[in-house]
């Protein structure tokens, strides 16, 4: 990239809070040119994905932790706050910039506001630059043999695996310099990220939100748990899953830097991490969705479930939220969810099929819960994963499996920890009818004490009929097309 004598580089982060494996700082520290990062904060520039109460927690301390990793680099970060291409002119003018580096997105608000921002700042004489950090591979790179997207996950992650996997991206970092003058910048706390309410206090417990936090996290991940990953991953009552996913959505480590940190330990070829990169590649298969099907987030893939005959209501998806549903594994999940801002994938299957099939809620309700409470609040995954759930978008599972949640509870979480931890009220419940009280003799109940309907509730619908409105629904669906 040939840049003029004397010009800055506007570094411009969003969802990449991370120096390594960072193509677009990469790129900037080629230029030679004196480095000027920067992050924005546009709150109407996702639209109505703006990140909810749990990521704005969490954005709070990537940012911070940026920060201090730029700071290593002897370089500053600049916060502005405000509608981004004016904010970003206002730098230009203000550094007399020529070229701004940055990585892609690729959400609908956010693929068209940085199109705005190359199409007017290109014509305004600056060098624009985007590159590729939050993905493996770019959602155009893989097609059918026949061309356009795929909609189907295995053939997509069969032809993924055919490609090279991509390795990190190293800048050198030796000579990277900022600017000679100060430029102004707001405080990370003038943006306001952090909850007035103290409702984030479990947070601080569950997560360590820094670059740090992530790598030691996939240290421990790959040493102590990928070996049982493939047979204990859906068991919520053990930690065998990564839990990398918010780090993965923030750009705090990449997927590239995963694939390389499993070969570097030699365990590429294990079962476990077969299984865990098909769970990387179900995120890339959703940005690959996302990408081609821009209206997803709001919108089923499968249009004609746009006339589905769904029950909004507001007192059964109240109940939801709050873990009252009278279902033990579902109400774990979602105050789980509640305390910690993340939930163990098996359970928010069962607690979407839950919202989506007993209760008839549409699924658009649930995933907007989701966005607002989850650290990991990702649109791309979010949106395939609640699809899928309906059974209306790719690759989904079809309305009529109907997941039983006591069942489940009782082959994922056998001895009932996982419900003990967050459903304390039955904490000294048998294992025998943990899963299920209703079906507990009355001095079961008594010597655990617990008085169902006032100490938990009874089931919110029984599964017989859950089951059987959901079927009788979508076979009327069926016959109305």
């Amino acid at each position: 990239m040939s840049t003029p004598d004397n010009s800055m580089c506007l570094l411009w982060f969003r969802q990449d809070l991370r120096v390594e494996d960072n193509p677009a700082l990469s790129v900037a520290a080629e230029t030679g040119q004196p480095i000027l990062p920067v992050y924005i904060y546009d709150e109407k520039s996702d639209g109505d994905w703006a990140p909810g109460g749990a990521s704005r927690w969490w954005l709070h301390h990537a940012l911070a932790d940026l920060a201090e990793q730029l700071k290593e680099l002897g370089l500053p970060l600049i916060i502005r706050r405000g509608e981004t291409l004016e904010c970003l002119r206002d730098l230009i003018r203000e550094t007399e910039a020529s070229v701004l580096c940055a990585n892609r997105r690729y959400e609908p608000e956010a693929r068209r506001l940085q199109d705005a921002v190359e199409k007017a700042l290109s014509g305004e004489g600056v060098e624009v630059s985007l590159s590729n950090a939050a993905l493996l591979f770019e959602p155009w790179e893989i097609e059918k043999k026949s061309g356009g997207p795929f909609q189907v996950f295995t053939p997509y992650w069969r032809t993924c695996r055919e490609q090279a996997w991509p390795v990190p991206v190293e800048a050198d970092s030796h000579g990277l310099h900022g600017p000679e003058e100060p430029t102004e910048s707001l405080a990370l706390d003038d943006l306001k990220l952090l909850p007035r309410i103290g409702w984030d206090a479990g947070f601080y417990e569950a997560w360590t939100p820094t670059r740090a936090g992530a790598l030691e996290r996939l240290r421990t991940f790959i040493g102590e748990a990928l070996g049982d990953y493939e047979d204990q991953r859906d068991h919520p009552d053990a930690d065998f899953t990564s839990r990398l996913s918010p780090y993965l959505h923030f750009g705090q480590i990449g997927p590239r830097e995963i694939v390389a940190s499993l070969s570097e330990a030699g365990c590429l070829d294990l079962p476990g991490a077969d299984k865990f990169l098909a769970e990387v590649g179900w995120r890339e298969f959703s940005y690959h969705l996302m990408y081609h099907f821009p209206d997803t987030p709001v919108a089923p893939l499968r249009s004609e479930f746009e006339e589905f005959p769904w029950r909004e209501n507001e007192e059964l998806l109240h109940a939801w939220q709050k873990g009252r549903t009278g279902y033990p594994l579902v109400d774990a999940g979602m105050r789980q969810l509640w305390q910690t801002g993340w939930m163990h994938n098996r359970v928010r299957m069962v607690a979407a099929s839950l919202l989506v099939k007993h209760l008839l809620q549409p699924w658009q309700a649930g995933a907007r819960w989701f966005w607002d409470t989850l650290v990991d609040a990702d649109l791309a995954s979010n949106t395939q994963g609640w699809q899928w759930t309906a059974g209306c978008g790719a690759d989904a599972a079809p309305y009529f499996r109907v997941f039983n949640p006591a069942a489940q509870g009782e082959r994922y979480d056998a001895d009932g920890e996982y419900v003990r931890q967050w459903v304390p009220e039955l904490a000294d419940m048998p294992a025998k009818y943990i899963h299920r009280p209703w079906d507990a003799p009355a001095e079961v109940l008594r010597a655990s004490g617990v008085t169902l309907g006032e100490d938990y509730p009874e089931p919110i619908v029984s599964h017989i009929e859950g089951r059987g409105r959901a079927l009788a629904a979508f076979e009327k669906f069926k016959k109305s097309r």
